[in-house]
């Protein structure tokens, strides 16, 4: 994108000091382009009015003070502790300053050096009177050099690239910058009464007050969230406008027969799902619907009633699990059910492909329309593996699945297949606009009946060996039990001294109280094949005692395990935590999860009180939000989708609502795409390959 012969996408070698070691830096952070240093937003700022006399200090407070530095000290006071101690002077006074675990300061620090320093204000122990600073933050100033005055942008840094680097360069490369318009439409601006771009640019890296930086700020998230909308709504209008899909024909008979043969009845959630998959089905568009449902919701019923659906049309269906052991699983269950009402079932995984004789046999039956519904695995998108007429495509867990693999089972048909993709991790209201912006959304929150709410408690290390003994009871009645841990091996690190890893725990239980009991371990080392043979067997009830790491999380059914134990259930996050305990209670029976912590951290005690209170999936993915911020959500929710730059999805929901309904309104109008080229542009350069596609539109 080009202004007046300036292009923001010159490459960030071209800026005023930036050599290669810095531009090296930059990249670590994601900044390749003039476009991305301006969008490297600062994450704070800090008041430089506020210089404090050091004889004025107060303790407890947070200061902000300037002198010369002397009597610099590096001292190893402990194991993996050092600590730097300098003094530093006004014309009245001194302060001690403290800097913990950064050594690497002894060389850049010098005495006579002119420093501004931020930082807590304590007490110095032996000194008298004299106060300590914890250093946050400090700036060295040149020798007739003034503190900066205004308001001081804190940037995101990596490296040796210190924040006075930032703020001239920044400073250079809007010098240079001419004024920039707005390639939002003016009508979306005024309506919504936005600054304009070019100002909102300057004034949220070098603000005069912090109005201006809250309009600014309120101008660029909502243009970030107005972009990714249009982004997402683009693909979702070339998917359904440009591919020719495939319409279905109302239900008939083996639909019925195969809800006269459930051995369960829907829940209203599932009718009103299966009802929305039924007219997506029979539109002409292709259907692109995501199914979000807690733990044992009843998804995957209504995922195979679809399935059915498309063969009834004379089509092939297609159902990839993230696992081969989960495979396998819906192999046998999909084959129970639908084999005696004549629906074939394949089974397509690594180790069917394994052998020539029956891969070759599994590839021709395929292709020859022989298998009505093929399960499988990442084996489905080889490109040896050809359809004969493929009418509907189901992924399992699709955050495990990119958006390039769901396109290679696209691909595999002339007319465009309609795709259902299903997640049993709970996506916050707030969250899926933004993350499922070209999908259509449907929610199964209630719990299919007789499935009893699985009873959580929060233990501490003290009551251990009481948990084990309850566990020890369960095994007893005939239950079988998970127990989760954080590592795979014992770990050297301080951070994570006195945590147990997964073979710790394992050869305690098995040579200890559980010694009489077959137990089996299980962590995401072993190869495929060992970790399938353990999850087999402890499915059929080989092993009554299974260790292992979160590589359970995505799972098979074992209705007969009725308590999880969690070792060090603080280190990990609200999301997992809830997917683990979803791996019991799925057999009717009481079932129990018991976390095991002796956290003194607010926010795992948090944690562990909101799984303790709440088994709704949905409101503990709202309070995961809360508590971790939106971060890198996107990356782990929707592959292919950017992070947001400025944008809050929690703190703005209400501006995300405003961006949305702004890029519906835009996207209606055909000529608005023609009329705002420079809008897509940027769009592409904003997000360069993530929104790939919407560039021929």
């Amino acid at each position: 994108m080009s202004f007046g012969g300036f292009d923001l996408n010159s490459d960030i070698m071209y800026l005023k000091g930036v050599g290669p070691v810095r531009a090296k830096a930059l990249n670590k952070l994601g900044i390749k382009t003039f476009y991305d240093f301006l969008t490297h937003y600062p994450r704070a700022y800090e008041d430089q009015c506020s210089i404090t006399p050091i004889d004025e200090l107060v303790l407890g407070e947070v200061a902000m003070v300037e002198g010369h530095l002397s009597n610099i000290r590096v001292r190893h006071v402990r194991h993996k502790l050092t600590v730097i101690n300098a003094l530093l002077g006004d014309d009245f006074d001194y302060v001690q300053l403290v800097w913990f675990n950064q050594e690497y300061l002894a060389k850049t620090l010098h005495p006579g050096q002119r420093l501004v320093v931020k930082g807590k204000v304590t007490e110095t122990y032996g000194a008298g009177e004299m106060y300590s600073i914890q250093v946050q933050t400090y700036e060295v100033l040149d020798e007739g050099e003034d503190p900066e005055e205004g308001m001081f942008p804190i940037y995101a840094s990596t490296g040796n690239l210190k924040q006075k680097f930032f703020r001239t360069a920044m400073h250079n490369l809007l010098d240079r910058m001419p004024e920039l318009e707005d390639e939002l439409p003016r009508e979306i601006v005024k309506r919504h009464d936005l600054m304009p771009y070019d100002q909102a640019l300057r004034s949220i890296h070098f603000p005069f007050s912090q109005y201006e930086i809250d309009e600014a700020r309120h101008r660029l998230a909502f243009e970030e969230l107005f972009l990714i909308q249009c982004g997402l709504l683009m693909i979702k209008k070339q998917m359904q406008d440009d591919q020719l899909g495939i319409k279905h024909e109302p239900n008939g008979e083996l639909m019925a027969a195969v809800l006269d043969a459930l051995p369960f009845k829907l829940t209203n959630d599932q009718r009103s799902t299966l009802e929305a998959v039924t007219l997506d089905m029979e539109s002409e568009r292709p259907m692109r619907r995501l199914i979000q449902g807690d733990v044992g919701s009843g998804k995957t019923a209504v995922a195979m009633l679809a399935l059915v659906k498309t063969v009834e049309n004379g089509n092939q269906g297609v159902f990839m699990a993230p696992t081969e052991i989960l495979a396998v699983q819906h192999y046998e269950k999909f084959k129970a059910l639908l084999e005696p009402l004549n629906i074939r079932i394949g089974l397509l995984t690594g180790k069917v492909t394994r052998t020539k004789k029956n891969r070759e046999a599994a590839y021709e039956a395929i292709a020859n329309g022989k298998f009505d519904i093929v399960i499988g695995t990442h084996a489905l998108i080889e490109d040896v593996v050809e359809f004969k007429q493929l009418g509907l495509v189901v992924t399992d867990e699709q955050h495990r699945f990119g958006v390039t693999q769901r396109a290679a089972l696209e691909k595999k048909s002339e007319r465009c297949p309609d795709m259902l993709v299903m997640t049993a991790t709970p996506i916050p209201r707030t969250m899926t606009l933004t993350v499922y912006g070209d999908l259509d959304v449907s929610q199964i929150k209630e719990l299919p009946p007789g499935r009893k709410p699985i009873k959580t408690m929060v233990k501490r290390k003290a009551s251990r060996r009481r948990v084990y003994e309850f566990v020890m009871d369960e095994l007893d009645r005939g239950r079988q039990a998970y127990v989760v841990c954080p590592l795979v091996e014992h770990s050297e690190s301080e951070r994570l001294e006195g945590v147990l890893s997964a073979e710790e725990v394992f050869d305690e239980l098995s040579n200890g109280m559980f010694s009489t009991v077959d137990c089996a371990l299980l962590h995401g080392k072993m190869s495929s094949k060992e970790k399938d043979d353990v999850m087999e067997r402890f499915r059929a009830g080989e092993y009554r005692l299974l260790v292992a790491t979160t590589v359970i999380e995505v799972g098979v059914d074992v209705p007969n395990a009725s308590v999880m134990v969690i070792e060090h259930a603080d280190r990990f996050g609200l999301a997992t935590l809830h997917q683990l305990r979803g791996r019991v209670g799925r057999g009717g029976t009481e079932s129990y999860c018991i976390l095991l912590s002796d956290t003194k951290s607010d926010a795992g005690k948090e944690r562990l009180e909101i799984m303790e209170t709440t088994s709704d999936g949905f409101k503990l993915a709202e309070e995961d939000l809360k508590l971790r911020g939106p971060g890198q959500f996107f990356g782990e929710a929707q592959h292919g989708l950017p992070d947001l730059k400025i944008a809050d999805v929690f703190r703005d929901l209400g501006l995300l609502y405003e961006a949305r309904e702004a890029a519906e309104k835009f996207m209606r109008d055909e000529k608005n795409l023609a009329e705002h080229a420079d809008l897509i542009k940027k769009l592409s350069i904003a997000y360069g390959e993530k929104f790939v596609s919407v560039q021929n539109v």
